[in-house]
């Protein structure tokens, strides 16, 4: 009985002590995109006054500083965070539901599908907007890493293998399109097809909070029955938990999220892969929070798009650009890892 008792103190006292980490993070990390989202406005030739931001608030603002705001800067800046967030959730659905880091919508070709659907539909239909040919595109990835990898999403090792061809096939035939169809707007596509926040406008904005407002709270909503996924199909349906209806509608989700993001910004790589573990190594969680993994995915997000546009030796780069960089060393960092553990192959 005095075991049992110290157990579950340990255990209350451990659950207290995550839930103080999470809220300081939380916290953290929202301050954190106040002051990427203020150094936004407010950096460089027309950037915004403290003045400004005041006006701001109060709606008197003058017709120079309402067009840098409303043209300029706010719907690029709104557009990272949103889409920065998409990705995030979309990525800890994915490393969940397959129980590994690897396991992300980039890794597996879902972005890389994603871009080619874009590519596509340049040709076929250019007067549609590129979410359509995103959305086609994810789906159709992820279609043929389902039945490829011969046990659907369950196989981590055969997912990420699987996923490895669809992405490059899928490259391939953005490549084929660009160069054999596109060849005058070859510049402005190969752009987006980095990934780039140039073109965010106000419709860019409220695609991606319209989609953030409704698959955030279904990631979440489905949260805990996603986390009961990693003990293994038989220990989740032991407690309740369809395994294969929990992991279609996370999968499911994290598609639209990503073809959503894909379709604002382009298949900006690896924020989905690093954001889900940035937050659950700060939060010291053998879980992938969804929640945190959204905010960092909106600050990776927003904070490369300013080091794209203020820093000077990344200035004028497309933001795709940073995050493969960074996430490149990062996939490596988590390869090597992996292979130590024996846990990839």
């Amino acid at each position: 009985m005095r075991q049992h008792h110290h157990l579950s103190r340990g255990d209350g006292q451990y659950r207290q002590a995550h839930r103080l980490r999470s809220l300081i993070f939380v916290g953290a990390t929202c301050l954190a995109l106040v002051v990427v989202f203020v150094l936004t406005l407010m950096l460089g030739d027309l950037g915004l006054s403290f003045a400004d931001l005041t006006a701001m608030v109060t709606g008197d603002l003058e017709p120079k500083t309402s067009f840098v705001l409303q043209r300029l800067r706010g719907p690029r800046v709104l557009t990272a965070l949103c889409a920065g967030a998409l990705l995030g959730l979309a990525g800890a659905l994915f490393q969940t539901i397959t129980r590994n880091p690897l396991g992300s919508p980039d890794v597996i070709g879902i972005g890389a599908g994603a871009g080619a659907g874009v590519a596509c539909m340049t040709v076929i239909a250019p007067t549609l907007a590129p979410g359509f040919g995103s959305a086609i595109g994810a789906m159709c990835a992820a279609a043929l890493v389902y039945f490829a990898s011969g046990k659907g999403f369950r196989s981590a090792t055969r997912l990420v293998i699987v996923g490895i061809g669809v992405a490059a096939l899928a490259s391939a035939v953005t490549q084929y399109i660009v160069i054999v169809h596109l060849r005058d707007a070859a510049q402005q596509l190969a752009a987006y097809l980095v990934g780039s926040l140039n073109a965010a406008n106000a419709q860019s904005v409220a695609v991606a909070a319209l989609a953030l407002l409704v698959l955030l709270p279904l990631a979440l909503f489905y949260g805990r029955d996603v986390t009961m996924l990693a003990m293994g199909d038989e220990a989740a349906a032991g407690i309740g938990v369809d395994p294969e209806r929990t992991r279609v509608i996370a999968v499911s989700i994290s598609i639209m999220a990503t073809a959503v993001a894909v379709g604002v910004v382009g298949p900006v790589a690896f924020v989905s892969l690093t954001a889900p573990q940035i937050a659950r190594r700060i939060l010291n969680t053998a879980d992938v929070s969804i929640g945190a993994s959204a905010l960092t995915g909106a600050l990776i997000m927003s904070l490369a798009d300013l080091a794209a546009q203020r820093v000077p030796f990344f200035a004028g780069l497309p933001v795709g650009v940073l995050t493969l960089g960074v996430g490149g060393v990062y996939l490596g960092y988590l390869l090597v890892r992996q292979h130590q553990k024996g846990s990839f192959l």
